[in-house]
């Protein structure tokens, strides 16, 4: 049985980890703050880190000590926030390779998220 507590936990840690990491690494493409300011934006990577392993932390204990879970909902969270950000703050278009992975991103979280 799925602990959904801890799994929530562990979703919302990820999400927000992989928001930090999108800023941290394409900010400066974007932000002056994040282009002038290397060495800070580098230690944003300490706190980043507590987020992703009390995350993952979480989310293993959630599927009792199981890490493939785990690592395919990060993956997949990340490849959502991503294509998200990516799409609203860089115009990105979605061409058809990056529907269909964002459809197999989809696919994997919600398997495993449904399926015991």
């Amino acid at each position: 049985m799925v602990d959904r507590e801890r799994l929530v936990a562990g979703i919302i840690a990820g999400v927000l980890a992989q928001v930090l990491t999108f800023f941290q690494l394409q900010g400066q493409m974007k932000y002056e703050f994040f282009k002038n300011n290397y060495y800070l934006v580098l230690l944003m990577g300490i706190p980043i880190s507590a987020l992703f392993m009390y995350s993952v932390k979480n989310m293993i204990l959630a599927y009792g000590g199981e890490m493939w879970p785990s690592r395919l909902i990060g993956f997949s969270l990340g490849t959502i926030v991503f294509s998200y950000f990516s799409w609203t703050l860089f115009s990105e278009p979605f061409g058809i390779k990056t529907i269909i992975c964002l459809m197999l991103s989809f696919s994997i979280l919600l398997l495993q998220l449904l399926m015991k």
